[in-house]
């Protein structure tokens, strides 16, 4: 993976932890959900109509398929994540949900796509693991109904993420849709397919807009923003490289649920935090 490349991760991994801090405090559910990506795609509609006919780009149905795959993927990813949110400390269910993600990326990029990262780079994705251990320690050790609820929508969030980070890689390298165009096609994918329950249910909607429209601006401005530096780095290198390098922003994340919302228990986070850095390093070297 190239410094440029590890770069855009970086800079991707801290909007990431931010607006998952913001999505945090929101807990607004899927009308909360409708509202960002609505903002992401009026926010973003300029830039993706000027990549579009700058790149003078024309949808196959191929790429048709890719978009509606990844939308529907982003849907639950984003459905599940906010019910974690809503029984567990940000500090576990964002490690949970995003250390999942890296190894079933991982995993899949070898066996589908045929990628071979090196036994360093797959030494720095282990390191990583290690660290995602370290920081949420044994979650399952809280027998709370809540706290087993939470685990499994992060669990299951972590899937989801695999799923889309693979979509989105064939999507961007194979297929060549601009990463901007591509993360613009899949949030107004995501309005459409939640259309009909914000139409259903527009009292909760104009609740969550009144209660939190602060988070949902930032949710929209930085959400598609971290994504499209990570689907740029994706251009150039293997996912098998930056799924796990991503996940720096469990470090980030950590840190913030310890600092602002008081999660506690910083210096073992920051113990793990530690052995992350490893691992990215172990990766950019690989």
């Amino acid at each position: 993976m190239t410094g440029f490349a590890l770069l855009l991760v970086i800079i991707a991994a801290f909007c990431h932890a931010a607006w998952n801090l913001l999505a945090k405090k929101a807990c607004g559910g899927t009308a909360f959900i409708w509202i960002f990506a609505s903002l992401s795609a009026i926010i973003y509609f300029p830039l993706a109509v000027w990549i579009l006919l700058d790149n003078a780009t024309v949808f196959s149905p191929v790429h048709i398929a890719l978009i509606a795959g990844s939308a529907a993927l982003h849907s639950v990813y984003f459905i599940l994540l906010d019910k974690g949110y809503r029984f567990g400390d940000l500090s576990v269910i964002y490690p949970l949900a995003r250390g999942t993600g890296p190894l079933l990326s991982v995993l899949t990029a070898v066996f589908f796509l045929q990628e071979q990262p090196s036994l360093l780079a797959l030494g720095g994705a282990v390191f990583i693991g290690i660290g995602i251990l370290v920081i949420t320690g044994n979650p399952f050790q809280n027998h709370e109904k809540a706290a087993r609820k939470s685990i499994v929508y992060a669990l299951f969030c972590g899937a989801a993420i695999a799923g889309y980070t693979v979509v989105d890689k064939i999507a961007v390298s194979t297929y060549l849709l601009p990463p901007l165009v591509m993360d613009w096609c899949t949030n107004l994918g995501r309005v459409l397919l939640l259309t009909p329950y914000s139409l259903k249910n527009w009292d909760k909607v104009k609740e969550q807009w009144a209660a939190h429209k602060k988070e949902a601006l930032g949710v929209a401005i930085l959400s598609p923003m971290a994504y499209i530096l990570v689907l740029t780095a994706m251009v150039f290198s293997p996912v098998s490289y930056i799924a796990p390098a991503r996940e720096v922003s469990i470090l980030i994340g950590a840190i913030l649920g310890a600092r602002l919302l008081s999660e506690g228990n910083v210096k073992l986070r920051l113990t793990g935090a530690a052995t992350m850095m490893m691992g990215l390093i172990a990766l950019a070297l690989g």
